[in-house]
């Protein structure tokens, strides 16, 4: 077995052998992201091929329209440039070893590899290389976090409420297609929240996403902490067992509020755990009392159900909830004194409401009146710019030397490939795009974009909350699954809450 494995780690592509690096971007908890570009731009279909004849390690997700639409994107900003993940691994200091893949990459490329929306980031291929896994993903110039921090230190003005409306409905429009495919993604941040050179909206990081149509076992058990804590509802701070897609609605609201005020709605401090005790038992009375500031404290008439919250009782005593008064004066207050003038106010205190079977869906909120009100949302966030595309600077490139493999000082790289791929001075790009094109978009029921394009049929319905499954599972990282059919997760969920639906009826 010893012998296989050199033979075959020796016949693999590297990821440096098909992609060249420009430098690295950020870090996280469980990768670091590095941004790239082809090498050869004829070389992964090619290798791709052979490497699934012989047992190679990468994994393409194949085009849904096929690579005629490769030409399409040539011209844009973004086109043949791509951001590398690179999971962590568990110790980078010792030899290879085959332990296995974490429970975070799994559902990401899973969930990926299915998942075709023009608001959720595109993934191309997966690689294995010694220990590490690489997701290739389309490269986004921008996330909401840098637009917040670009006009709050730099412009020192507040978003235009045009692009702001366009963003929300993007995003919007994302998680609505999430929900329908009966998928939570349990992190919504801004940090999280990508943004292409062109104004489109892509939703990433599904490392805590997971499916919720038919749980074996309470969602708790498996994530006990999910969501950044300022963006965690109350329902979760209050150790919840069983929670619904109302999670990420409360998310959606404090970006939006975030994207208002270019500062964290609700900025909590995060109470740590101490030795190996049960999460459950840290009361976050920081952050519940930032939430109180501005909604007022929770009561039975406005949550009926929160007496049945495990930590409901901890929090009375801790944080002596008195009287609920004025509480609705003071999130409309704080809408109107952020928002001029205050229209959508309705739609975001529906999305901030304690009670999350009160709380607002993403498709009603798709249908909500201000979104139909002058100015329309666009496809283009920055089609009311003077020049209907980004005005903001491109994503800062830094060397990493914690890794060896893929550390590159960006100083010594061509300055074409450094400003191609979105928010460059020069705005465009000289490197074809030989890839998968990206996917259509799934107009969301209650409205469209101007200048939307049409369904593709590639798991992009999100009527009834049933698509078509084109990828079955991940099929072990070794080969391309081209299959099409219910066989994947996200469509095999919600075929079996379909016929759970037909029962019941």
């Amino acid at each position: 077995m010893t012998a296989w494995r050199e033979y075959r780690d020796h016949k693999r592509r590297t990821i440096l052998s098909t992609y060249q690096v420009l430098g690295f971007l950020s870090s996280g908890t469980y990768g670091r992201v590095y941004k790239a570009c082809l090498r050869h731009p004829e070389a992964p279909e090619r290798t791709s091929r052979q490497g699934s004849q012989r047992g190679g390690s990468s994994s393409r997700v194949p085009s849904p329209n096929g690579a005629k639409n490769g030409k399409a994107r040539e011209n844009e900003p973004d086109a043949g440039v791509y951001a590398i993940k690179k999971f962590k691994a568990d110790k980078e200091a010792e030899a290879p070893s085959y332990t296995g893949i974490s429970q975070s990459a799994m559902r990401e490329i899973a969930l990926n590899r299915e998942l075709r929306h023009e608001n959720i980031v595109t993934l191309r291929e997966v690689m294995l290389e010694d220990r590490a896994i690489y997701m290739v993903f389309s490269y986004a110039s921008h996330d909401f976090l840098q637009l917040i921090h670009h006009h709050s230190t730099v412009l020192r003005e507040g978003i235009s409420p045009t692009v702001l409306k366009s963003l929300l409905f993007q995003l919007l429009s994302g998680v609505h297609y999430l929900h329908s495919n009966w998928v939570l993604h349990r992190d919504l941040k801004p940090a999280n929240i990508l943004l292409t050179h062109s104004g489109v909206v892509k939703i990433g990081d599904l490392g805590l996403a997971r499916l919720y149509s038919q749980p074996l076992q309470p969602l708790y058990n498996g994530d006990k902490v999910v969501v950044t804590i300022w963006y965690r509802a109350p329902e979760l701070l209050m150790g919840a067992r069983h929670y619904t897609p109302a999670i990420d609605m409360w998310a959606v609201g404090c970006i939006w509020g975030e994207l208002l005020s270019l500062r964290p709605l609700f900025k909590g401090e995060e109470a740590k755990m101490e030795g190996k005790g049960k999460p459950s038992a840290v009361l976050q009375t920081d952050q519940m009392a930032k939430i109180v500031d501005i909604l007022g404290p929770p009561s039975k008439e406005r949550w009926p159900s929160i007496d049945t919250m495990p930590e409901w009782r901890g929090y009375c005593a801790a944080m002596r909830f008195g009287p609920d008064d004025g509480h609705s004066s003071k999130l409309s207050n704080w809408f109107a004194s952020r928002s001029r003038p205050p229209h959508g106010a309705s739609l975001f205190e529906r999305l901030l409401m304690y009670d999350p079977g009160k709380r607002v869906t993403a498709e009603r909120a798709l249908e909500h009146a201000w979104f139909k009100e002058e100015p329309v949302p666009t496809r283009n966030a920055f089609a009311s710019l003077p020049l209907g595309v980004s005005i903001y600077p491109p994503r800062r490139l830094h060397s990493d030397t914690t890794d060896p493999v893929l550390n590159v000082d960006p100083s010594q790289v061509a300055p074409a490939l450094i400003n191609s791929g979105g928010g460059g001075l020069g705005g465009g790009t000289s490197m074809a795009f030989p890839g998968p094109a990206a996917p259509a978009p799934a107009p969301a029921s209650g409205g469209s974009l101007p200048n939307s394009v049409g369904p593709s049929g590639y798991l992009n319905s999100v009527s009834g909350g049933v698509g078509i499954g084109h990828l079955g599972g991940i099929a072990g990282l070794g080969q391309s699954s081209s299959a099409t059919g219910r066989g994947g997760m996200v469509a095999t969920a919600a075929a079996n809450a379909q016929n759970k639906r037909a029962k019941l009826g």
